[in-house]
């Protein structure tokens, strides 16, 4: 049963329906737009499907950049549209990337800085894949966030790869590991990018959290 109401979900589904844009790839702070709305932004080590999610959800192919290659994804991206008075942020894969330890290690300071000081940060999705569940460098943005006092939420990702009747369990399992962190939003989504599973709930979630 979804959460949202029949209202809730018409409104999303339009919003999202609207020509979303880039405006802006933000490499360091110094670049990032006014704090004049609020933002939703995406998390996920790389490779998780995070810009092909982010397409999914907002019906545009090619908008957010994709690769087969984990960290294609190098600054802040920031999306809007005209229609919706928020943003929506593509953050820097995490976990693995091919370039330069020392540049790795800049875009996480940059993650990380922007996730502790973003006043206008209403809400973080954290996507899982839902093969392999949270690993321990998920953990790692998870206390992050904790810590910065950002209400995050679980996107299971790629749920078409496992059995229909394992969905469920592994959606109890995330949630479950996920209560004891202060920061965690209680309900985990199930999406599949691919089979276009789990859109709906997902962008009625979004526009909730930037309201």
């Amino acid at each position: 049963m979804s959460a949202f109401s029949a209202e809730e979900h018409t409104h999303a589904e339009w919003l999202f329906a609207q020509p979303w844009h880039f405006v802006r790839g933000v490499p360091t702070l110094e670049f990032l737009p006014d704090a004049d709305r609020s933002e939703i932004a995406f998390a996920g080590r790389s490779n998780v499907g995070k810009s092909s999610l982010i397409n999914g959800l907002v019906n545009q192919h090619g908008l957010a950049r994709t690769s087969n290659t984990p960290g294609r994804t190098q600054d802040l991206n920031f999306f809007a549209t005209p229609e919706a008075a928020f943003y929506i942020v593509d953050l820097p894969g995490y976990g693995y990337a091919k370039a330069p330890k020392e540049k790795v290690d800049a875009w996480g300071e940059v993650l990380r800085d922007y996730l502790r000081g973003r006043v206008t940060l209403r809400r973080v999705f954290v996507l899982i894949d839902s093969r392999h569940g949270i690993k321990p460098v998920d953990h790692e943005i998870l206390d992050l966030l904790d810590e910065a006092a950002v209400t995050y939420q679980a996107v299971l990702t790629k749920i078409d790869k496992i059995k229909p009747p394992a969905v469920p369990k592994v959606v109890a399992a995330c949630e479950a590991e996920l209560k004891p962190h202060a920061a965690a939003f209680p309900v985990a989504l199930a999406t599949s990018t691919a089979k276009k599973i789990g859109f709906e709930e997902l962008r009625a979630a979004v526009v909730s959290a930037a309201l």
